[in-house]
């Protein structure tokens, strides 16, 4: 695979990147190692991770990814170097009394404090992309639809969270920075503060992105391109929903399969990925895949591996098969007519899972 720059940093990374927030929870730590053995072998340079993993959080899982990753990193030293290292600081607790005492806030310690606690579980010296999970400022995200500005609430401003970036840039324990479940204003402001003070550029922004949720083309993709920040996309096959493991069973049915995460657990289902008009769109998206001999997943992987938007897709798996299955439709292109019915069924169901 082509390695593509991130942003106008100097980070270099395969289009897709392993995301590690199944590990600790549905992957145990012997697997998860042998994924990252296989990811390694297989060529994939960049891997995600974050302190709230794993995933759904829970106060006992909070750090666990991590902490399985920096095993790994013991076991094989030499693997580090050959690795961008991306992780991320969790926002406002949003419901979580155990990141930071449930603060509502994300101060300029508060990031410097858990990129320390994250580079000791990581048994590492530097972070190569550093990325705030979600702002701190009130912003419609995982699931909601609109900015309220009744909401709003006094937060750490992004300028004193830049400074507390540009930190830990200088003291060398991150390389670059990086957002997440951002929206054109947060990118923009960023860029613009960091310009105008002297600090750190942010070089990507990780958002949701997938055939059930396009709504990074709804004015983000353009202050990206414009502004020279990367796309990291996340949810490529939409929790599973474009795999076609729903397609018959439903996500609730008594023949789903019930160790997927959306099926396990209902936080998952409570947010974007668990509304009906999300699956039914699925099932559209499925259709099409196999209509043009290709399976579910090879669709919506494909579609994200081949979008002009997208720097690098991160996928989450929980086997080595499955790690196979999605590096293996690397490569697939889809037809023009397949494109023009892919934006056909995404005029009719709109962005369901956003």
């Amino acid at each position: 695979m082509n390695k593509v720059q991130l942003g106008s940093s100097d980070l270099h990374v395969t289009p897709i990147c392993l995301g590690t927030m199944t590990f600790g929870e549905q992957v145990d730590e012997a697997t998860a190692h042998r994924i990252l053995d296989r990811s390694l072998e297989r060529g994939i340079n960049f891997l995600d991770t974050a302190e709230m993993y794993s995933v759904p959080a829970r106060a006992e899982t909070f750090g666990a990814t991590e902490t399985i990753l920096g095993n790994w990193f013991a076991k094989h030293p030499s693997a580090r170097g050959q690795l961008v290292l991306a992780s991320k600081v969790a926002g406002p607790a949003r419901g979580m009394p155990w990141i930071r005492n449930g603060s509502t806030d994300l101060t300029a310690a508060d990031i410097v404090g858990a990129c320390n606690d994250s580079l000791k579980r990581l048994k590492t010296d530097v972070i190569d992309l550093y990325q705030i999970h979600w702002p701190a400022r009130h912003v419609p995200a995982f699931g909601a639809l609109y900015f309220d500005p009744a909401k709003d609430k006094a937060v750490s401003s992004i300028h004193q969270q830049l400074e507390a970036l540009a930190g830990l840039v200088r003291a060398g324990k991150v390389r670059a920075i990086g957002l997440s479940n951002e929206t054109p204003y947060g990118v923009h402001e960023f860029v613009r503060l960091a310009e105008q003070h002297g600090l750190p550029r942010v070089a990507t922004v990780q958002n949701p992105y997938c055939l059930v949720n396009r709504t990074v083309e709804n004015g983000l993709d353009e202050t990206m391109h414009r502004l020279g920040v990367s796309l990291l996309a996340y949810s490529p096959l939409a929790f599973g929903l474009l795999t076609g493991k729903y397609d018959q069973s439903g996500i609730d049915g008594p023949d789903a399969p019930k160790d997927a995460r959306i099926a396990k657990f209902e936080s998952v289902r409570m947010q974007r990925w668990g509304r009906p008009e999300a699956l039914a769109a699925a099932r559209r998206y499925n259709a099409l895949a196999r209509a043009h001999g290709l399976t579910p997943s090879q669709l919506a992987l494909a579609f994200c591996y081949t979008k002009w938007q997208v720097a690098s897709t991160i996928i989450g798996v929980t086997s080595v098969a499955q790690l196979d299955e999605d590096l293996d439709a690397h490569g697939t292109t889809l037809s023009p007519e397949v494109l023009a019915e892919i934006d056909k069924i995404r005029w009719e169901a709109r962005d369901p899972a956003l």
